[in-house]
């Protein structure tokens, strides 16, 4: 009996640990500046801090807010104070009054271009620029914890397509980014990580960390909506864009929103602090290691869409193809604005094994992922089967 009581009282006290430290990263009573929040992972971390969190304050910041969402939290907010800010990022007056007396912000807002169709100048202005200037207005407004949502785009791959299969945050990688989009996202990420440690106005310090999920799918996901609506105009079959090895890991919206809420615990943890501070964590979870192409199919085909054998055109041809839309693109640009539907950086994405490991995040942030694979697949094919009549009527009217 002895060694099992042994056991049994290690067991005990390994548990007790772990609850004494999500106690201690608690954020009750906190005031929590979301921004992006109307957004595809900003409405989840809404949700997540409502039924995770004792807050005395919810800010909601975006370019603008959605009657119906704020309808549907109202129901589901107890005690927490929900507070709106319309505007733009990088609106300064509009930054001050909303990161007034607050102590934690998400970063979430950022314009997603993966086609080049958003001017540069508006996507530095938006992710750089915006970001840059959150900081400098938390530093003013003393918030003393800043957690940043990146992507895995910061990280390639690189124009040669050079995979990386279960790599982390140690992984040797030659990238050099070409897209607009992952240069601005990696310039917003630096700014972040940079001002980790600054001093604010009462003399406290600035702890700031970034997160670099995967690709995110899940219910509302703008990119997994598009696939549908390519495959209803093909017949319901679905289009191949990746080769079936081109493997990558997708990682559910839901395991993200908590990787978000357990870093800006960590941040407020004296002990853990200036271990996560400064730094950047990959964010997947246990979704199998897939094609993009291949991860449509595993969420559509149970509404009855199939899927390409192989891609229409072998890469190569692909990969000229897109070069000489590019060229065409260049010379248009002073009379047109023409937009191809693919490119070199997007071909060579899709078509890149590309992986990254969760495992400090896990270690650091005591991050472990709430939604595994099928559940998660459930929820977002429920999703699409519930709004796949509306788009089927509205693809056939047109």
């Amino acid at each position: 009996m002895r060694p099992f009581w042994s056991l049994y009282q290690s067991s005990l006290l390994f548990c007790l640990s772990i609850c004494r430290q999500t106690v201690a990263m608690s954020l009750t009573g906190d005031v929590c500046l979301v921004t992006g929040a109307c957004g595809f992972l900003g409405e989840k971390m809404i949700r997540l801090l409502l039924d995770e969190e004792k807050l005395a304050e919810i800010r909601l910041l975006d370019r603008y807010i959605r009657p119906d969402l704020i309808q549907s939290l109202e129901d589901c907010r107890g005690e927490t104070k929900l507070s709106m800010f319309e505007g733009d990022i990088r609106d300064s007056d509009l930054l001050r009054r909303a990161c007034r007396g607050a102590t934690v912000v998400f970063h979430i807002a950022s314009i997603i271009d993966v086609i080049g169709a958003i001017d540069y100048s508006e996507l530095h202005g938006v992710n750089v620029k915006g970001t840059q200037l959150l900081l400098e207005t938390c530093i003013q407004e003393n918030v003393d914890s800043f957690v940043y949502t990146s992507s895995i785009e910061v990280a390639g791959p690189n124009p040669q397509g050079e995979p990386v299969i279960n790599g982390n945050e140690d992984t040797v990688y030659s990238c050099r980014l070409k897209f607009p989009y992952s240069k601005t996202k990696k310039e917003a990420e630096q700014l972040c990580l940079n001002a980790h440690g600054e001093v604010l106005q009462n003399g406290s310090h600035l702890a700031t960390c970034a997160l670099r999920p995967m690709y995110i799918y899940g219910e509302g996901c703008r990119f997994t909506l598009g696939h549908m609506r390519d495959g209803i105009r093909n017949g319901d079959v679905l289009l191949r864009t990746s080769r079936r090895e081109a493997k990558v890991n997708p990682v559910y919206v839901g395991n993200v929103a908590v990787a978000h809420l357990q870093a800006a615990r960590a941040l407020k943890d004296a002990k853990k602090r200036d271990v996560v501070g400064g730094h950047f964590y990959f964010i997947s979870d246990n979704t199998p290691p897939i094609s993009y192409s291949d991860f449509n199919h595993a969420v559509l085909s149970p509404l009855g869409f199939s899927i390409q054998e192989r891609p229409i055109l072998p890469f190569p041809v692909l990969y000229l193809i897109s070069f000489l839309m590019e060229i065409l693109q260049a010379i248009l640009c002073p009379f047109l604005k023409f937009t191809p539907p693919l490119n070199r950086q997007l071909l060579v994405m899709l078509n890149t094994p590309f992986s990254f490991s969760y495992l400090k995040a896990q270690r650091d942030l005591l991050y472990t992922p709430r939604y595994e694979w099928e559940e998660a697949r459930k929820r977002t094919t429920d999703w699409l089967a519930s709004i796949l009549a509306r788009e089927r009527e509205r693809i056939n009217f047109k």
